[in-house]
């Protein structure tokens, strides 16, 4: 944890020593010009870092790192303020171990893939108008977490259609835990020209589940448009 915080330090620090070398000034606000007042829309690549194994009442669970894919859409309210929806989705292999309250039971021992879907609403600041800056983010949201593993056997539905006759779906109930989440990080804001950015940061999300809170550590990278 002091070795990423230490990371985040260096990074503002050095970017922000570097900034007067390697940047240039901002035009005045216009349709084409710098980022006050207008929106904008990312693509995202993520990287999370995997937990190491948690134990519950004999219980445990260790999830992979993993790579995953997300958007955002934001409107910048200053050259230096950003509100901004955030949708990261990831889909980490995780081995669980299941102790049963009967001891007469054998443990079970899963080895799936689960799908966490994380909806975040941040504030951005960036430290300067220039195209070129660090910046800091927290943000406030939700978090699913479903692990793909049945609960429930499947409910079947069938129906008739015209042309390709009786059609059956099944779908499967799984164990799944939702809740609040927050997230705070920091990374380098790019504005290569007047319409396309990339941004990198480094940010912790924190998950509150039944019995407690799971954080998970991610690397972000974007590219996107401005309009």
């Amino acid at each position: 944890m002091l070795k990423r915080i230490a990371l985040l330090a260096i990074l503002i620090i050095t970017s922000s020593s570097v900034l007067a070398q390697y940047d240039y000034p901002r035009k005045e606000r216009s349709q084409a010009g710098s980022r006050d007042g207008r929106w904008e829309g990312s693509v995202i690549l993520a990287f999370q870092t995997g937990l190491d194994p948690v134990y519950n009442d004999g219980s445990a669970i260790e999830i992979d790192s993993t790579t995953g894919w997300g958007v955002s859409f934001g409107w910048n309210w200053t050259d230096k303020w950003n509100l901004s929806y955030r949708l990261v989705s990831t889909s980490p292999s995780y081995t669980a171990v299941v102790v049963p309250e009967d001891s007469n039971i054998v443990p079970q021992v899963i080895e799936h893939k689960a799908s966490k879907y994380s909806h975040q609403f941040n504030v951005t600041y960036n430290f300067s108008r220039r195209a070129f800056t660090p910046f800091v983010v927290a943000g406030v949201g939700w978090t699913k977490l479903d692990s793909n593993v049945p609960s429930a056997p499947p409910v079947t539905g069938c129906w008739w259609d015209p042309w390709w006759g009786y059609i059956c779906v099944s779908d499967w109930r799984t164990y799944t835990t939702s809740g609040f989440s927050y997230n705070l990080g920091a990374g380098l804001r790019w504005d290569i020209n007047n319409a396309i950015y990339t941004k990198a940061s480094y940010t912790r999300e924190f998950f509150d589940v039944d019995k407690g809170s799971v954080d998970f550590d991610m690397a972000i990278f974007e590219i996107g448009l401005m309009f």
